[in-house]
């Protein structure tokens, strides 16, 4: 089986920075038609606004995901510049601390809202999407689409001051094992990638902020390091390729052995 995705169609959510944006670039070096997708116009501009048509089939999309209107009209864009969709990678999420002894219940409902509901509906109907695609092609054996969604290991290691977001990825591991058992007889695969330390943005800026930070994240991570953002973009194209085209509901874990050792107090990073 292949790892290539090229000439795919691909969307992927939180694309102006960090993981997401990793996640769609490492898509384009691989030749996948990309949707590059984000709330935040301003960031999404600033990074690929002048590359549209100079680095590859690419495009940008900028919309509240929370909306079901904002949903439709991602997918109408989509079709209209790429004519299908093979792939979905919902990156887009939001991670806030939270202490457990004074929950904010703002907080978790914020979580829930941008980490799992919007990512959801998004998912479902990109998955009917998928499933009319193959139906018109008169294709019945091969895989109708992947759908891969980003969690974290926060759910195995139960940390104290991040309950919004621990809860919110659980419900995201949860959601993607139920949408993967409804939509495997339609041939389309749903699987998750629960990361530990990545090199994105924002640990490069916490990293600078707290020199103590680093020790504490290599203290905690059996395989002594912080995984650069092409190792998790890797993880993610395995799933969306041909090469997994048997796996399906499964929480991909790349984190380095980090959740084989499982301190609850250490750090979140």
């Amino acid at each position: 089986m292949s790892f290539s995705i090229a000439g795919k169609t691909a969307i992927v959510t939180g694309a102006a920075n960090g993981i997401g944006l990793a996640i769609a670039r490492h898509f384009v070096e691989e030749g996948a038609n990309v949707m590059f997708v984000d709330m935040d116009d301003a960031a999404l501009t600033a990074q690929i606004g002048d590359k549209v048509g100079e680095i590859g089939p690419i495009r940008m999309f900028n919309g509240d995901l929370r909306q079901k209107l904002t949903i439709a009209n991602l997918l109408s864009a989509t079709i209209d510049a790429f004519e299908r969709i093979d792939i979905l990678v919902n990156a887009a999420r939001q991670v806030m601390p939270g202490d457990a002894m004074n929950p904010d219940d703002k907080a978790i409902e914020t979580a829930l809202q941008q980490n799992v509901l919007a990512g959801l509906r998004l998912s479902q109907m990109i998955a009917k999407r998928m499933i009319k695609q193959a139906s018109e092609a008169g294709d019945d054996s091969g895989q109708a689409g992947s759908i891969i969604n980003l969690s974290s290991i926060t759910p195995r290691r139960t940390h104290p001051d991040l309950l919004a977001f621990s809860v919110s990825a659980a419900a995201l591991d949860q959601a993607t094992r139920s949408l993967a058992l409804a939509l495997a007889p339609r041939r389309v695969r749903v699987n998750a990638v629960a990361f530990g330390s990545v090199m994105s943005a924002s640990l490069k800026r916490s990293l600078k902020e707290d020199e103590g930070l680093r020790e504490s994240v290599l203290s905690v991570t059996p395989m002594g390091r912080i995984a650069k953002s092409s190792e998790l973009a890797a993880a993610v194209q395995f799933l969306a390729s041909e090469a997994s085209a048997f796996v399906t509901g499964q929480i991909l874990t790349v984190d380095g052995g980090r959740t084989l050792l499982d301190p609850v107090a250490g750090v979140a990073h």
